[in-house]
């Protein structure tokens, strides 16, 4: 008789908002159906794990953060392994796979991954599986779910080359009868497990009424095109139920925000003065906020950032309250318990819903209702959808064989649960689903724009409202989840019947991390800035600094400061014009570059450039000299999608023109000025 052990596997993540941690729970899900066992830890739960003595297979799922650093969490074992002491077989034992998650939009596109990977291969360690890199800007799901797919093959043929080398004589009829039912490695074939979907009656059933659909629609989030209803379904397992939520007919406590947020330093703080800083008819309505710190310990210099607690909008709470049939329960106290039996590993009630909170404050605080449904999801949603021919249309949507309409109509319309419960009438999930698997409501970060000598007790915060306009699937537009409250806010602030009121709203915040995003503490080195749009917050503060240090130090010497700035119209969004008139004129501000893309030029023989990066090609000496001449330093903020990516490629013709060198080595010299922090950039999506 042959006995089947489990193999082991050491499971790690390094996570920011939790991403990694539910794929690695995924991982876990599925190891004990492919015949392994996974211990699962976070890479800062460094006392639990040993890699310099770790025998098994060792799996890695990090995000990045920032512009391309590892997750916080995972910094004390970046460090760790970056000792430069340690020797080049260090993990020469060491067998490992990698799966990085990242955004393509940010130009450091998976850096936390890849950081650790060539670490990991430079002390000695092997890959036994080929790194995925997973790309949040068109989905994660169609890299991690092949890759993991693919993983099981791999970690078998692993297994299976350690009991060769052993030459486990004993166990030889074993291992054949195991090899026979291993697939070929050379040839990976990624398949999602089958999902059985019911009697054949009932699979006619769906398909039937869904063809008759295609009679009437064309495809959209609701009907699929007749080749795919009727196409037989590969449909992944059911992702276990993990908590029970009761509703207690006690009250529920009113939001602490501090207990949202137990880690952090929570600070609730007056809005003194709101106001627009453009004009009616322009593409983006930026908004300016001065917040009063007085206070709070708070010490926010120009570069330094924080996090503002906003809720989800009361229409969206009311919404969602209102399809669940929980209306009259909103005020009850929601208890959560790990349910009994349930089957996945490491189940645990989430630590950002507190206790006590009532039905409508975790709606409104904890959860992020608008978060973009994963397919996990819509697999837990097929099991409480009553309409055959809508529950045939979520295993659609969450199959192997609907990819592609996942993509195109829930992710490409970030399609959240409110969105499809409206579409989908007849789907009503319990409470329990939409808490295990909605993510955190996240606190939203923003840059000071301000400086503490120049406003003291005050911190200024500069943003545009986000706008998401109507599509396919969502028939309304939408705000974003904090400028719109913020927008509201501003709205509520100047109506005449608040201004007869001397109460000032306030807001929560809590100071994050602190950066390298600052002016150099020498004050002699030249700099420049970047920063088209919004991005020219920061900067504001630091000429603020810059322009008080001067005023305080007539004898100190001071380096140039260039600003290239970029907006749309001279006329409707130039933002700050009169203050960077003036820090011209104090010196302050050396040189100002402004581009506008919407504005024709002032006549047809001008060149004009639109973007910022097409002005900073137009002053390449001048630039070239501040960077490596004069040792100075660059910084950009604004949009990664596009802008940072254009700036980089900008400064890498800037210094391969200049240098005389070839674009390889202009690169390798702008990569030694993000590492020496001369080259700094502060980018959002």
């Amino acid at each position: 008789m042959c006995v089947t052990f489990k193999k082991r596997v050491l499971l790690l993540y390094g996570t920011q908002q939790g991403q990694s941690k539910a794929i690695a729970e995924e991982i876990g899900q599925q190891a004990e159906h492919h015949g392994f066992i996974a211990e699962i830890f976070s890479l800062k739960e460094m006392e639990k794990f040993n890699l310099k003595t770790e025998g098994d297979p060792v799996v890695i799922v990090i995000s990045t953060t920032g512009t391309g650093d590892p997750p916080d969490p995972a910094l004390p074992f970046v460090k760790k392994i970056q000792d430069k002491d340690l020797p080049e077989d260090f993990l020469a034992h060491l067998k490992f796979a990698i799966l990085a998650l990242g955004d393509s939009e940010y130009t450091y596109f998976c850096n936390g991954g890849k950081i650790v990977d060539r670490r990991l291969q430079e002390l000695g360690a092997k890959h036994f599986y080929e790194t995925g890199y997973a790309d949040d800007c068109i989905g994660l799901e169609l890299v991690v779910d092949p890759w993991i797919e693919g993983l099981w093959t791999a970690l078998n043929k692993e297994f299976i080359l350690r009991d060769k080398n052993k030459e486990m004589n004993k166990h030889r009829n074993c291992k054949n009868n195991v090899e026979q039912n291993t697939p070929e490695v050379a040839n990976i074939s990624l398949q999602i497990q089958a999902f059985d979907l019911g009697s054949s009656s009932e699979n006619s059933q769906f398909e039937n009424a869904h063809s008759e659909s295609k009679l009437i629609y064309e495809p959209s989030l609701v009907h699929s095109a007749s080749s795919l209803s009727q196409s037989s379904l590969n449909v992944p397992s059911l992702p276990p139920s993990y908590l029970d939520a009761i509703l207690l007919e006690t009250t529920g406590q009113d939001v602490s925000h501090s207990l949202l947020y137990p880690e952090e330093k929570v600070f609730s703080v007056s809005v003194t003065q709101a106001k627009m800083l453009t004009l009616p008819g322009a593409v983006k309505t930026t908004l300016n906020l001065e917040l009063d710190i007085s206070d709070t310990t708070l010490e926010l210099n120009p570069g330094d950032s924080f996090s503002i607690i906003c809720p989800n909008t009361s229409e969206d709470v009311k919404d969602l309250l209102d399809i669940l049939d929980l209306s009259d329960k909103k005020h009850c106290k929601v208890c959560l318990r790990i349910k009994s039996g349930t089957t996945k590993k490491g189940a645990s009630i989430p630590r950002y819903i507190p206790e006590g909170f009532s039905l409508e404050c975790i709606f409104s605080w904890c959860l992020e209702i608008r978060a973009v449904l994963k397919r996990a999801m819509i697999r837990s949603l097929v099991e409480h959808t009553k309409d055959p021919a809508e529950k045939r249309r979520l295993q659609e949507l969450c199959s192997k064989q609907g990819s592609s309409d996942y993509n195109h109509f829930i992710r490409d319309n970030s399609i959240s649960i409110l969105d499809l419960l409206k579409a989908f009438p007849s789907c009503k999930p319990p409470l329990s689903i939409l808490i295990e698997h909605l993510p955190k409501l996240q606190a939203r970060p923003y840059s000071a724009s301000s400086s503490p000598l120049y406003y003291p007790g005050k911190v200024c915060i500069v943003f545009n409202v986000i706008e998401f306009p109507a599509c396919p699937g969502r028939p309304l537009p939408r705000k974003g989840v904090c400028t719109g409250w913020l927008a509201k806010l501003v709205n509520q602030m100047n109506s005449a019947a608040f201004k007869r009121n001397e109460f000032k709203p306030k807001i929560s915040i809590f100071a994050r991390s602190s950066s390298s995003f600052k002016l150099p503490t020498d004050t002699s080195l030249p700099v420049v800035m970047v920063g088209p749009g919004t991005g020219i917050a920061p900067f504001i503060g630091f000429l603020q600094h810059r322009e008080k240090l001067r005023e305080q130090n007539k004898e100190k010497k001071f380096g140039e400061i260039w600003l290239f700035f970029g907006c749309r119209s001279y006329e409707k969004d130039y933002l700050f014009r009169e203050e960077l008139r003036c820090f011209i004129e104090s010196g302050s501000l050396t040189c100002l570059k402004v581009c506008f893309s919407r504005d024709p030029p002032h006549n047809a023989e001008e060149l004009s450039p639109k973007y910022v990066h097409d002005y900073l090609r137009l002053c390449s000496r001048d630039v070239a000299r501040i960077l490596i001449k004069e040792n100075g330093n660059i910084f950009v903020c604004g949009d990664a999608k596009n802008m940072a990516k254009d700036v980089n490629d900008a400064l890498t013709d800037i210094l391969s023109g200049e240098l005389n060198v070839d674009k390889l080595e202009a690169m390798k010299t702008l990569a030694a000025l993000r590492d020496r922090k001369q080259y700094l950039q502060d980018v959002w999506s």
